[in-house]
């Protein structure tokens, strides 16, 4: 009769509900919780990582030539949230089958044992009571983890998207920076090449060096590497974009790893050529000019000083020549290195390259082509030696061919040494028609003692037209966008006693084709006034040049 008062089923809904009451209280009581706070915690361990050199596996060492950290956005980042996403599972997953599922439920549980302590119960029914609560200790454990599995997916993706909208931020910086940097050149002109003989070459962006350890950095530019400053291996923050201060950096040439002058990347460059034959007197106009811009600078907002120490010391040895000698020694060597200048009027500067190259170097096409630095050119300083074009030899007279003679006339005439390099120059730099040329006639001071030619006056341009050279002066009129005339005496503009009013005329041409390139400095030549010459007190050439030239 017992027997029929017990109800199995009646049984198995007791037992079953007692077991999902005792889950769900597990489960919302302390199952959950827990789970979730251990994996929260895992992922945050995970995710902080250990700075590099304090061994933490995580990190992925940067093997690439740059001696540089990646930044944290480009790679680390996501390192750290995918080993963090799989602590957090792995530790979900331990608790549930390791800890509740084995330990608790399994080792004590079912044993009679307290589940947090392992203690066994001290009678029978305690016993009983121990391993009822298994089944509902089981559930609340898989309870617990599913749902903490679904909590924790939530959070993972939110914290993707939160990691994804740092990713993208970091890109916007890395494109604003290098957007503002484009346009800032390209509002400025300015386009960097390198001044040095074999290379000449143009390049984006300098090799800059760490001031801290000496590292060449050739990607110091807001990219992967960083948005607005990279750490270089030895723990110093560079900055990468002009605007924050990359300019203070020492940079060299990447392609032939030779130093280039702070103000290569800051500042427009204009490359000045001087054109001419042997014994032209390039080299001495070139003293001439440049003691010519020092004069304007005196008298005017004009301001000059030389870009590098290399620049100031060639000029002072330059500068001792002529004093020692009263002449240029003959140009040497292959192809020329840029003297290189700043000159500024007002907020504008320009950083200028002048190049003397040898006489030689332009007498044909062959070697013009190997002069790689008139692809660049912004303008010609074409140096003009009348007294070796035939056709004002066979003008002069007895007495004045001794004295041309005495001038040291050059190899070739201003019309064979101009055939020889205009072709070359519009295959190199396919630009000729757009450029100016500055015609400059030498030797004004020998030219001004023949009795059988015309006095050299304004304008010289119908002056070389009166002498025979008409066609030296269509063809430049043809040739090029622009064309003016000068006639100066380098002499008379350098060494001892040198005239103040001939070193500012030896310096007019290269103001104006500065000034073709948006340096206001036009006006400077405009308005001098051809005042009898005099000795400039002020200027002696035995002292040393300062920077301020």
């Amino acid at each position: 009769m017992g027997a029929d008062f017990v109800d199995p089923e009646l049984i198995a809904r007791i037992l079953g509900t007692l077991t999902g009451v005792i889950a769900v209280a597990v489960c919302l009581g302390y199952g959950l919780w827990r789970f979730l706070a251990l994996a929260l915690s895992a992922a945050w361990a995970a995710f902080r990582t250990v700075p590099a050199g304090g061994g933490d596996r995580g990190i992925v060492p940067y093997t690439g030539p740059e001696p540089v950290r990646p930044a944290y956005w480009a790679g680390q980042m996501w390192l750290d949230a995918l080993f963090a996403g799989q602590a957090a599972a792995l530790t979900v997953w331990f608790l549930l089958t390791r800890h509740w599922l084995g330990q608790v439920v399994r080792h004590r549980l079912l044993r009679g044992r307290n589940g947090q302590t392992g203690e066994l119960a001290d009678h029978g029914f305690g016993r009983l009571l121990l391993r009822l609560l298994a089944p509902g200790t089981a559930l609340a454990a898989v309870l617990s983890a599913l749902i903490a599995s679904v909590l924790l997916t939530g959070v993972a993706l939110f914290f993707a998207v939160q990691l994804a909208l740092v990713a993208l931020a970091a890109l916007a910086a890395v494109l604003a920076g290098r957007s503002a940097e484009q346009l800032w050149k390209l509002a400025r002109g300015i386009r960097m090449k390198c001044p040095y003989p074999g290379c000449y070459r143009p390049f984006p962006l300098a090799v800059h060096l760490c001031p801290g350890c000496g590292a060449a950095h050739r990607e110091l530019r807001p990219g992967g590497f960083g948005a607005w400053r990279h750490v270089c291996r030895c723990g110093r923050g560079l900055p990468s974009t002009l605007m924050t201060g990359r300019r203070r950096l020492a940079a060299r040439c990447p392609h032939c790893d030779r130093s280039l002058p702070p103000a290569v990347g800051t500042t427009r460059v204009v490359h000045l050529p001087l054109i001419g034959g042997t014994s032209a007197g390039k080299t001495m106009l070139l003293a001439a000019m440049l003691d010519g811009l020092r004069s304007w600078s005196h008298q005017s907002r004009l301001t000059v000083e030389y870009a590098s120490p290399d620049d100031l010391g060639e000029a002072n040895t330059l500068g001792r020549q002529l004093n020692r000698t009263g002449w240029a020694l003959k140009t040497q060597g292959g192809q020329p290195r840029a003297l290189m200048l700043l000159v500024g009027y007002g907020r504008r500067r320009r950083l200028l390259y002048l190049y003397d190259p040898m006489g030689e170097s332009l007498r044909d096409a062959d070697t013009t082509r190997g002069q790689g630095y008139l692809a660049h050119a912004d303008g010609v300083l074409l140096v003009t030696d009348v007294l070796a074009a035939p056709v004002v030899r066979r003008a002069l007279h007895a007495g004045d061919t001794e004295r041309a003679e005495a001038a040291r006339p050059a190899e070739l005439g201003p019309v064979e040494t101009y055939a020889g390099f205009t072709g070359e120059l519009q295959g190199l730099g396919g630009r000729r028609a757009r450029l100016p040329v500055a015609t400059v006639v030498t030797k004004r001071d020998a030219l001004d003692q023949l009795d059988s030619l015309p006095r050299p006056t304004e304008p010289v341009g119908a002056w070389l037209t009166e002498i025979g050279l008409d066609e030296l002066v269509r063809a430049l009129g043809h040739d090029f966008a622009a064309a003016r005339y000068w006639v100066v005496s380098a002499r008379a503009a350098t060494g001892a006693g040198a005239l103040d009013t001939e070193q500012r005329r030896a310096a007019e041409p290269v103001l104006w084709l500065l000034s073709r390139t948006g340096l206001r400095v036009g006006r400077l030549g405009e308005s001098r006034q051809d005042l009898p010459g005099r000795a400039d007190p002020q200027l002696s050439h035995t002292e040393e040049r300062s920077n301020t030239p």
